[in-house]
């Protein structure tokens, strides 16, 4: 007996579910209904489709602020899942309405003819190794904003360090020690705004120190070590670039992870005309700005100074010759970029992309070792 195939197609909320079907062939894809968001609503629906015997399901539903626990509720009864990019989905240049149920039922007929895209699933240790590097970038970004509205506090009531410290130096906060306040509330403020400074501080400090444990006996724990080899990429950058990558077999070459940073240049081409603008930032924002700050880094001559020595001692030759072959190009492409009079926002963006080709390569490296070591 054959087997068909029901394509299902889910657009999933925080609440409920909308589920549509659509049989083999070329039939119009159903509507199914809408059930809560519940584990158990889900199995019960898995059974109710799963009724006859020679029938199988694929499953697949858009990328969103819920997760992936519905694809692991799914794999966990034995139906093939794929989560697909919302940003690939082909889309109808006159449809102006958007439901839940019209969703769901083009993800269901979309998915059918093959025409989506999927994302790569992170393993439950890989996402909870890029929720602490996130989780960290989002503390700082909120001791910067603590920072600027201290700024601003002082600012208002014209107060200045009369021996012209430069903010956020060691000098600087003994002149803010100095500070005396004759109204409460601005003493009240004044206070307020320090403590959220030193309490941001301290939970970076706390998210560092789970960070460098993770690069010493985490899951990516070998990458994150090798990626150090490379100048301008110490604990915190590798750690950020090991968690965004997770896997370096799903980009097939150099070209296709430098894509995935959003760091090739836009282009429109058409017949004998060509033309190449910015990058596209169509991509990881996080790997694209910690490359970008390490890209500063080749500005310098190649060298292996003391930090560098004992961050690449004990690490496979592999990573240490591709990261060394690495400082002798884009130092020399830097240098270059600068004589032809190019911006220096643009060189950095040149640097971080050939950057990302030799990150790749080391993680194609480790990889290897790895599989090796596990064959053994």
């Amino acid at each position: 007996m054959s087997m068909t195939t029901k394509y299902v197609g889910l657009d999933v909320s925080k609440n409920k579910i909308a589920v549509a079907i659509a049989e083999e062939g070329r039939k119009e894809a159903r509507y199914w209904g809408v059930i809560p968001h519940t584990k158990d609503t889900v199995r019960k629906l898995i059974q109710q489709l799963l009724k006859t015997e020679d029938v199988s399901l694929e499953v697949c539903y858009e990328a969103g602020p819920t997760g992936y626990v519905l694809y692991r509720w799914l794999l966990e009864l034995n139906i093939s899942c794929t989560i697909v990019a919302p940003s690939l989905i082909p889309k109808r240049a006159g449809d102006r309405v958007k439901t839940d149920k019209r969703d769901a039922l083009r993800l269901a007929q979309l998915f059918r003819a093959g025409e989506l895209i999927s994302v790569y699933v992170p393993t439950p240790e890989d996402e909870a190794l890029r929720d602490l590097v996130r989780a960290r970038e989002d503390a700082k970004e909120d001791l910067n904003r603590h920072k600027q509205r201290l700024g601003k506090f002082l600012l208002r009531n014209q107060l200045s360090d009369p021996k012209g410290s430069k903010p956020w130096t060691s000098a600087n906060e003994e002149w803010l020690d100095t500070l005396k306040f004759t109204n409460e509330c601005q003493r009240l403020t004044f206070q307020e705004y320090r403590h959220a400074i030193w309490e941001t501080k301290e939970r970076i400090k706390r998210y560092e120190k789970e960070m460098e444990q993770q690069s010493e006996v985490g899951v990516q724990a070998p990458l994150i070590q090798a990626l150090q080899a490379l100048r301008g990429v110490a604990m915190v950058t590798s750690v950020t670039i090991g968690s965004e990558i997770m896997s370096i077999a799903r980009f097939p070459n150099p070209s296709a992870f430098m894509s995935y940073c959003g760091l090739v240049p836009s282009e429109s081409s058409s017949g004998n005309s060509r033309y190449q603008g910015k990058i596209t930032k169509a991509g990881n924002a996080h790997i694209r700005r910690v490359l970008v700050e390490s890209a500063w880094s080749y500005r310098y001559p190649p060298a292996i100074k003391r930090k560098m020595r004992e961050r690449i001692t004990g690490l496979p030759p592999e990573a240490q010759a591709i990261a060394w072959a690495a400082q002798q190009r884009l130092h020399k492409k830097y240098k270059t970029m600068m004589r032809m009079g190019k911006h220096s926002g643009t060189i950095a963006a040149a640097i971080a992309r050939e950057l990302a080709g030799f990150i790749w390569a080391i993680a194609m490296e480790i990889e290897k070792i790895e599989q090796q070591k596990s064959v053994a």
